[in-house]
């Protein structure tokens, strides 16, 4: 049985990009920059919502994870991975960027997937 239940299309209403670490290029000085990429498909509808304690523990259990902020729920996208980031503009307009902390496929069925996300704040 899957951790959370499965979502219908209007439960997600939160459109978001994937993006993984971009090939480093040379800043000029000496050093290297590296910018980021889109995965393939970039964007998909998902719920974001804030993480509780106890979702932690239902989710994460037997997983190491730093501490997330968000759980992020949507269709599974195999390129997903902690190194990816999840990019979004929330109902007030502004940017916000959260760093993949966790996935969890329930069931590993690839179907849906669960990210357990730290929200970075600058």
């Amino acid at each position: 049985m899957s951790p959370l239940p499965n979502l219908a299309n209007g439960e997600r209403p939160h459109k978001v990009t994937f993006q993984n670490p971009g090939e480093p290029v040379p800043d000029g000085q000496g050093g290297y920059t590296e910018g980021w990429t889109d995965l393939d498909p970039p964007s998909m509808f998902v719920q974001i919502r804030p993480a509780s304690v106890a979702d932690l523990e239902r989710v994460a259990s037997g997983t190491v994870t730093s501490s997330a902020t968000h759980l992020v729920t949507g269709p599974f996208h195999p390129g997903v991975t902690t190194k990816t980031r999840v990019t979004f503009t929330d109902r007030s307009g502004r940017a916000r960027e959260l760093a993949v902390a966790g996935i969890v496929n329930p069931e590993e069925r690839n179907i849906e997937m669960i990210l357990l996300c730290e929200e970075s704040v600058e």
